[in-house]
């Protein structure tokens, strides 16, 4: 008799799925690999995101900065970050920081304007923080006195799911 096992695992922020067959000859049993899938990318609903890969969650008057896990995958492992200064302002949609990795260096745009109110500064001496955890340890600054309005011009959690199908 065969039977069908289907396996989920979660691996550098994505989600796999495998289905492995089980079957019998003369009271052996025997394994077959038969299918492995790649899910998308992690993907939070208590966020907004930006075409660029940014996103941002609001919690009280703050706006938390970081890259989504589809960025930090795009990029690789992550070995420098350099942030932005404190008190420093940034406007939506302009530079504000550089991240580099074993791939390439790259800027990242701040999704809503303000002032800088705090920044990651673990990441100086742990910047593969981001690859492990881009939503949680690994975001990058805190903005204050941030423009409420910019945030409505950012995708929910279904836009950026539908707009990464468009990136891959």
């Amino acid at each position: 008799m065969d039977n069908l096992l289907l396996y989920l695992y979660s691996r550098n922020g994505f989600l796999y799925f495998i289905i492995l067959r089980y079957y019998s000859i003369s009271g052996i049993t025997h394994k077959n690999f038969l299918y492995e899938k790649e899910t998308l990318h992690m993907v939070l609903n208590d966020r907004k995101y930006a075409e660029t890969h940014e996103w941002v969650k609001v919690e009280g008057a703050l706006a938390i900065v970081g890259i989504t896990d589809y960025a930090q995958d795009s990029l690789g492992d992550i070995t420098f970050v350099e942030l932005p200064a404190l008190n420093a302002a940034v406007t939506k949609g302009k530079e504000c920081c550089v991240i580099e990795s074993v791939k390439a260096a790259s800027d990242l745009y701040t999704p809503v304007s303000g002032t800088i109110a705090e920044v990651n500064t673990s990441l100086e001496t742990e910047p593969e923080k981001i690859n492990k955890s881009p939503y949680d340890s690994g975001w990058l600054f805190k903005v204050k006195n941030f423009n409420a309005a910019d945030l409505d011009s950012l995708m929910d959690s279904k836009a950026y799911e539908k707009f990464l199908e468009s990136c891959e």
